[in-house]
This record gives C-alpha cells, sequence and structure tokens, in this order.
C-alpha cells in the first residue's frame, strides 16, 4: 500500500501544479504519465530517475514533488565514492543550468535558488545522512552480536574446562597410575588401552575449548578493513618488514582490535576522510597504527573504548599509545613477535 501511495501522492501533487499554471488537458495526462514513469523507475534504479527527474524540472520548470522525492531516494542509496561523484555532478549540473543567463526571467535568482535548497539538496543530503546513520547503527549491531557470540563461546569453554576437564583429567590420572601398576599380564593391554584413550580424550577436550575460544587474529585485519572500505571509509593498508609470528594468539586479537578500534572511530568522527592502516614488522615486535585526520575524543566518551583497548593490549605483553599529530590522531600499538629459534649446531 505504502509503495503505491507515494508515486500516487507525487503525481497527484505534481498534475494539480500544472492544473494550477494552466496547462492544458492534454498536458497534464503527458505530464501524469510521465510522473508516474519515472517515480516507478525511481523504485527500481533511484540513481537512473534522479538526472531524469532534473531534466524533466528544468525542461517544464515543474515537476517539483518529483524532485524532492527523486533527490531523497538517490541520497539514499549512494553507497560508493563513484555514485556520489555522479549523483553531485548532476545536482551541481541543475542549478547551473537553472540560472544561467538566458531570456528567462534571471534578474531575481533568489526563488530559484530557494527551489534548489528545498527541492534538490536538503532532500539528497537527507538521504545520505539517513544512509550513512541506518549503516552505522547496522555495524554497531553486528559488533554487539559478535561480542555476545565471542562472551558465550568464553563462557562455554570455561564450563567445559572447569567440569568437564577436571573429571577427565582426574580419569587420565588414575588411568597412568593403573597402566603401570602390576597387573596381571592378560589386564596390561586394556589399562593401557584405557590410559590412551584417557588422554586422547583430555587432548581432544583441549582441542574444542581451544576453539570455542578463538577470536579474530592478525589474519582478520584484511576482513575488517573490507567491510569498512564497503561502508564508504577510504582505507589503506601499509606493510613493511617481513612479517613474524606473533608471541601469542592474544597479541593477534589485540592487534585485530586496534585496526577495528581505529578505523570505527575515524567512520564515527571524520566520515569520507582517508585512514591509514599501517603494518610494521621489527626484530622484535610488530607496531599497529591507524592513522586519521580526526580532532575528536578517541575510543568514544570519556574514552572507555581506549581504556578497554589499552587494556587487552597491555594483557599481550605490548604497549598503546594515541599521539595527536598536525594531521590528526595516530593510534598506535606495539606488540611482541614470537622469539627466533636457534637452530643447535650438529
Amino acid at each position: 500500500m505504502a509503495r503505491t501511495a507515494l508515486p500516487l501522492a507525487v503525481v497527484v501533487a505534481d498534475t494539480g501544479f500544472g492544473w494550477l499554471v494552466g496547462t492544458s488537458a492534454a498536458g497534464l495526462a503527458a505530464w501524469a504519465a510521465l510522473t508516474a514513469a519515472v517515480m516507478l523507475l525511481a523504485a527500481r534504479r533511484p540513481l537512473v530517475a534522479f538526472p531524469i527527474a532534473l531534466a524533466s524540472a528544468l525542461l517544464t520548470g515543474g515537476a517539483l514533488a518529483l524532485l524532492a522525492c527523486t533527490s531523497y531516494q538517490a541520497g539514499r542509496h549512494v553507497t560508493s565514492r563513484r555514485q556520489l561523484v555522479l549523483t553531485v555532478t548532476a545536482a551541481v549540473a541543475y542549478p547551473v543550468v537553472l540560472l544561467a543567463p538566458t531570456p528567462l526571467p534571471a534578474t531575481e535568482p533568489y526563488p530559484a535558488l530557494a527551489r534548489i535548497a528545498l527541492l534538490v539538496a536538503m532532500p539528497l543530503v537527507a538521504g545520505v545522512h539517513f544512509t550513512r546513520q541506518a549503516e552505522r547503527l547496522r555495524r554497531e549491531r553486528r559488533r554487539h552480536a559478535e561480542r555476545e557470540r565471542s562472551r558465550e563461546r568464553r563462557r562455554i569453554a570455561a564450563d567445559m574446562h572447569d567440569s568437564l576437564g577436571r573429571w577427565l583429567s582426574l580419569v587420565s590420572v588414575q588411568a597412568a597410575a593403573l597402566e603401570v601398576a602390576p597387573l596381571p599380564a592378560d589386564q596390561r593391554p586394556v589399562a593401557r588401552n584405557l590410559a590412551h584413550a584417557a588422554r586422547t580424550a583430555v587432548d581432544e577436550l583441549h582441542a574444542v575449548v581451544a576453539t570455542l575460544r578463538a577470536s579474530p587474529g592478525l589474519e582478520g585485519v584484511d576482513d575488517v578493513v573490507a567491510q569498512f572500505r564497503r561502508a564508504g571509509v577510504a582505507v589503506t593498508v601499509e606493510r613493511s618488514g617481513p612479517a613474524r609470528p606473533l608471541a601469542t594468539g592474544d597479541a593477534g586479537h589485540a592487534a585485530y582490535r586496534v585496526v577495528q578500534e581505529g578505523l570505527t572511530n575515524a567512520a564515527r568522527h571524520a566520515p569520507g576522510e582517508p585512514v591509514v592502516v599501517s603494518l610494521t614488522w621489527q626484530p622484535d615486535a610488530l607496531l599497529v597504527a591507524v592513522a586519521n585526520p580526526t580532532h575528536e575524543q578517541v575510543g568514544g566518551a570519556g574514552g572507555t573504548g581506549l581504556a578497554g583497548l589499552a587494556e587487552r593490549v597491555r594483557s599481550a605483553g605490548g604497549l598503546l599509545r594515541v599521539r595527536a599529530e598536525p594531521g590528526g590522531f595516530r593510534l598506535v600499538a606495539m606488540l611482541p613477535v614470537a622469539p627466533e629459534r636457534v637452530e643447535a649446531a650438529p
């Protein structure tokens, strides 16, 4: 019902405007059909319908409701930098042509400027802003869901380790004691098989617990960068130095969280500005940096996000720093790498 009501309202509004200015019946019918066609196109291809509505408004001097509606819908569906450039170019062309010196009354541009602001600029900006806000809320919900899933995995892992692991460890110890006990010859194979089964069960339990506790590490940096790029953030990744294993899995997750937190703050406080993520491998450490041009508070209100991130980096044996630079802020974490193995001489 709503999909039909909006196009019908636009057709009625613009046809009514044409009737007020004295358009003929044939002209009104043609205009109603054109408006309905553009509105139907806007439902499927709003970025194509928008320049058609601009051209119709320039040619007829009407199409006011159509122009406002397609401007808003175009803003809602701008998802890439290229689409934004093309849409803004079309929007700028409208006032340029409208206000160009012609024999038409151009001595008083204020009504034309008001039309541009009310029917093109404001709906277009509102549509872009609505889309950005909706995408930000979706990202927040995804992050919240990921945190909840990770918390539930850790809880299950802790329960399994504390309850089942304790009993399996006890069985393993008793089976090992039975294995070395003086038993009749026909019972020794049974004891050995029991001890082997107990040790295997303990090993498999530890593997399951480790899987449940697993969280994104350094290998997840490219994925989180791709997610922010799809959301419209201009992210550049710079890598230098030969990659080496990190000291612990916690260090890898801390590196992932530094990149995620830095990109989140950049998207929140400096939307549309470029962000540089750098991974610099040194002989004894990995430097993870996120540089962005924002001058706002990093880490959310009161810096709670940054404080939690600093604690996570610290628990992984690293160090976190935030530096104000002439171009903005730079979030830097230093994380330890695993020591190189020294091969023994033959």
